[in-house]
């Protein structure tokens, strides 16, 4: 029995009679395995971000086994399974409130949580198990993958999650933030690249400072070489050997897209985009371009920077992107044994409380904060075991946390239940699971395929749809959409919210042992 999920961190179940002897596989010394995949977050490094000695949760590791000695009694590979399954789902995520095996984990999804717990727990639920004698478990971890990369320019394929910084306000420290951000992930183990949006007033050449200061471009596939600095990757238009542009917002656009497409990212675990100021075009387009993971918000304690943050943390609802993490920055300073709000109080926690953002950090007014962005080192780099390091080191965290989270549920949002024939929604922040009839899903398609743009005539009749078709494949889109393929090959784009206003099964006959 081997359950193989591609995104590790694992753990892999060995239960056997006893040890059997090389060339030695009888029945009465059968091996039963079970691999099953979930995977970790990154533990905050005691030491120096970027001279620890410690393994990177965010590497590839060798496969490490944890062995389950089975007891006297034979068993046999099914019932094994069966019986390892039932004793794992004992083990609730406490960030999803469910147990491991109903959220996919053995389905190549992803989940954070401490790895020290889900090893004591696994030891415990699965030795409780009357055939099990002994139990060794040994956690390991590998990067997660994207989950819908087939649907992205070839530069963004290997990309794993795509994270905007945004404040849409100019002076409240985001690009700070941004870089910041990145070299924590980097410190932690990440394979991150930072995307400097800002074609009018890129800030990334001033905050870094990589060796070679030019982009440079492959002659045979015609794409961008991102620069490095301290391994992680940069793209930037101040690299571009332009300056700063000058160009009308249809001109902005497309140089946007083109760095950002086009360049040779490679496999990253996190690619953060440092959005320009605004909610305009450009910011429009990167958003439909690319699709987002998630979003962290920058904002400073005045009223004023509140009023243009809710205009971003509102366009990214409107696009279906997830804001995870609220940044104050420049909250306080101390002195004289107390802490001074020279900026007034109140704006981030107003964020977080107005649009239910669940995470707010805090950065103080620090000098050498400010220095290191103007000297090319980042402040987490510069001084990793501050202050201000570990605030940013807690952002990183929540960010993987998040996207984790993301991923998991957008990979579960919709999926097709053959032993129903049902096709079953759950909206990613939704609690409510309900069941659609494949073929109501088909004939709602309004595409113009199906749906006559310019009369709104119905194309695709209601006849034309067999009762009993079933989707042969089913992918996210972003936050926003599945695509699903049909029998004769037409793919279909179904937003949630279309879903969501589909007549619903109700009476739906419940699988029986049999089919599970």
């Amino acid at each position: 029995m081997l359950l193989h999920a591609p995104s590790s961190p694992y753990l892999s179940l060995l239960s056997t009679k006893s040890r059997p002897k090389a060339g030695l596989l009888s029945p009465e010394n059968c091996l039963l395995s079970s691999d099953i995949y979930y995977s970790i977050p990154p533990k905050r490094l005691e030491n120096s971000i970027w001279a620890s000695s410690k393994r990177s949760v965010f590497s590839s590791a060798t496969p490490k086994a944890a062995s389950v000695e089975a007891g006297a009694s034979a068993v046999t590979t099914g019932v094994a399974e069966s019986d390892v399954l039932k004793a794992l789902s004992q083990i609730i995520d406490p960030d999803f409130g469910t147990d491991i095996v109903s959220c996919g984990f053995v389905k190549d999804l992803d989940i954070n949580v401490s790895s020290g717990e889900f090893e004591q727990k696994a030891n415990e639920v699965v030795a409780m198990l009357p055939w099990v004698k002994n139990v060794n478990v040994t956690m390991s971890a590998q990067p997660a993958r994207p989950i819908f990369s087939d649907q992205l320019p070839v530069g963004l394929q290997k990309i794993s999650s795509i994270v905007a910084v945004s404040s849409c306000k100019g002076g409240v420290g985001k690009s700070t933030v941004a870089v910041n951000l990145a070299y924590s992930l980097a410190g932690m183990g990440a394979r991150v690249g930072i995307f400097d949006a800002d074609v009018y007033g890129p800030s990334l050449p001033t905050m870094v400072s990589p060796e070679n200061r030019l982009l440079e471009m492959n002659p045979e596939k015609g794409t961008i070489i991102p620069t490095e600095y301290l391994g992680v990757k940069l793209v930037s238009f101040g690299f571009a050997g332009q300056g700063r542009a000058i160009m009308r917002g249809p001109m902005v656009s497309g140089v946007i897209n083109q760095l950002l497409t086009t360049a040779e990212w490679g496999e990253l675990d996190y690619l953060v985009v440092d959005m320009p100021p605004g909610t305009g075009d450009i910011q429009l387009t990167l958003c439909q371009v690319v699709p987002l993971t998630a979003a962290v918000i920058v904002t400073t304690p005045q009223k004023l920077a509140f009023i243009d943050v809710a205009k971003g943390v509102r366009m990214f609802s409107k696009l279906k992107v997830p804001c995870v993490a609220v940044v104050e920055n420049m909250c306080h300073f101390d002195a004289d044994g107390k802490r001074y709000y020279p900026f007034g109080r109140g704006s981030g926690s107003q964020v977080v409380e107005q649009f239910g953002i669940p995470h707010l950090f805090d950065l103080p007014i620090r000098p050498t904060l400010s220095a290191s962005g103007d000297s090319g080192m980042p402040e987490v780099v510069a001084n990793p075991q501050g202050e201000v390091a570990k605030t940013f080191q807690n952002l990183g965290i929540c960010v993987v946390q998040q996207c984790a989270k993301i991923r998991q549920q957008v990979s579960t949002a919709v999926r097709y239940d053959k032993s129903i024939n049902a096709i079953r929604v759950k909206v990613p922040d939704s609690d409510e699971e309900f069941l659609l009839h494949p073929a109501t899903v088909r004939r709602n398609d309004r595409s113009a395929q199906s749906v006559d743009e310019w009369t709104g005539e119905q194309k695709l009749q209601y006849t034309d749809v067999p009762e009993d078709i079933e989707p042969e494949d089913i992918r996210p889109m972003g936050n926003y959409a599945v695509s699903i393929t049909w029998p004769d090959g037409f793919s279909q784009i179904a937003p949630y919210d279309q879903l969501q206003m589909m007549e619903r099964l109700v009476d739906c006959p419940q699988p029986t042992p049999a089919q599970a």
